[in-house]
């Protein structure tokens, strides 16, 4: 049987790889082709024969985004929650507090997931690390959805919990902890079988302050025998950097560094309360020196954080100085595009300076780095012989005119709204601006009606008794009229 071949013909801007340099670089008025899953030519003319013709004139062909941090499960359904909600006795953070209270049941859940893979497919993603708490379904659904995906099985020792706004608790269980770490391995063996044959599984133990430090070395040795990606979230929080630092006299990045996390194929989730932000007054430790060091990765997600008037310092300097960078959708909307532009806005406010950070820095994060920390060197850029992942930008979108500098254009103005085509392992995914594997209207159907589920409980699982209106009151009263 032959395979099918398919040519964007003409294309007016493709962002290509200089493999002489190792770097992306623009082509103009050229062709990309690709036959299955790789991709066989990236500028001129291809002579080849053509089962399938696209007109690239008008559209910048892309490498598709990397994505190495993301939460579908349960994030599309805090909309209207979330979005400016804080706790101001827990130094602004919403995680322990308010997210807790506010849980998709299962129903809830796929729905969540749906929606989120359908936005992240739309604004650009081809491959994604989905950190969720397994449950049925949830790998048939990553495979439906023609991402290439890393399922991450989240799991840890302790929940955190609060009983009056301003003191966090932890209810710990280490067996169930244990018990969670062989789930979730069953899991990841499960997607490395999976018949799409684009999944695979990254080991999470959830977070540094619920996780015994038992659990973070054992699950550090198994990434390591197996040879997968590692990643936990760390140094999020001014609470968590407190906790750790009464619990072991050490920041979390020293603590993690003690159980043999810092090195090559481990990633930081966030990684921004090191023990030079001047919001921890901890200037007895060398943590910024030793994530250089190490060679660890660090997760970037700045929307979350921004929301909580949170934001890194800066990610500009992380990168200057060689600390590997991903970027991640942490929160709704699962926008790739969005928090792109988000963490080039915020390094140049948080340190003065528009030049702290370049958009090509940010592009390179979202793709080849994000491709490196993931351990991919098919994936991220557009060359021969690599995988056919990739997104058609439409020039002649209101938001990317004046077209003078395509890529500026995207992160800046139109984000997501000028992708129009997308594939994966050379499939088509999104076609006309649309995710083909969802019905995204009836996903957000069934979302709205978790959302509602969900605000019926709220009260009963707030310490204060308060229910989801009086905690997040409407931006202006309801008429009682």
């Amino acid at each position: 049987m032959t395979t099918a071949t398919t040519v964007i013909r003409n294309a007016s801007w493709i962002i290509g790889w200089d493999e002489d340099n190792s770097k992306h670089i623009y082509m103009q008025d050229g062709d990309v082709a690709f036959a299955g899953d790789r991709i066989l030519q990236v500028g001129s003319r291809f002579e080849g024969e053509a089962t399938n013709e696209i007109d690239g004139r008008d559209r910048l062909v892309s490498p598709g985004f990397v994505n190495i941090h993301s939460h579908p499960l349960s994030e599309p359904m805090n909309k209207g929650i979330l979005d400016e909600l804080g706790s101001p006795r827990l130094y602004m953070s919403s995680l322990y507090e308010f997210m807790p209270l506010f849980r998709p049941d299962l129903e809830g859940m796929q729905a969540c997931t749906e929606v989120a893979l359908s936005e992240l497919l739309q604004s650009g993603v081809t491959t994604l690390v989905d950190m969720s708490v397994a449950y049925d379904g949830w790998l048939d659904l990553l495979g439906r959805s023609g991402l290439r995906a890393v399922a991450t099985p989240m799991y840890r020792s302790a929940r955190w919990y609060t009983k009056n706004g301003h003191v966090v608790e932890y209810e710990w269980d280490d067996a169930a902890g244990k018990k969670a770490m062989d789930e979730a391995l069953a899991t990841i063996d499960a997607a490395d079988k999976h018949p799409s044959g684009r999944l695979s599984g990254m080991i999470a133990p959830s977070q540094i302050d619920t996780c015994t430090p038992e659990l973070i070395r054992d699950s550090v040795a198994v990434a390591r025998e197996r040879d997968i990606p590692f990643q936990i979230h760390a140094a999020q929080s001014i609470v968590e950097f407190h906790e750790i630092t009464r619990r072991h006299g050490k920041t979390p990045v020293e603590w993690l560094d003690d159980l043999g996390v810092l090195a090559p194929g481990s990633i930081i989730g966030h990684g921004i309360f090191l023990n030079d932000h001047p919001w921890v007054h901890w200037p007895q430790a060398r943590d910024f020196d030793r994530l250089r060091e190490s060679g660890v990765a660090v997760a970037h997600c700045p929307t979350v954080f921004q929301r909580r008037g949170i934001t890194m310092r800066t990610v500009g300097r992380y990168i200057r100085s060689g600390i590997p960078i991903g970027i991640g959708t942490d929160t709704y909307p699962h926008n790739m595009i969005e928090e792109m532009r988000h963490a080039l806005i915020n390094s140049r406010v948080i340190s003065g300076d528009p030049y702290d950070l370049r958009t090509h820095h940010i592009f390179d994060a979202a793709t080849v780095g994000g491709a490196k920390i993931l351990g991919r060197d098919d994936i991220g850029r557009l060359a021969p012989g690599l995988k056919a992942d990739l997104f058609l930008a439409d020039l002649r979108h209101p938001a990317m005119r004046p077209v003078r500098e395509p890529l500026r254009s995207l992160i800046y103005v139109a984000g997501e709204r000028a992708i129009r085509d997308v594939f994966v392992d050379g499939r088509h995914v999104v076609a006309e601006g649309k995710a083909l594997a969802f019905d995204l209207e009836d996903a957000q159907d069934r979302l709205e009606a978790a959302q509602r589920r969900a605000e019926e409980q709220f009260k009963s699982l707030d310490f204060a008794g308060r229910t989801h209106d009086q905690a997040s009151p409407f931006a202006y009263g309801l008429s009682t009229r």
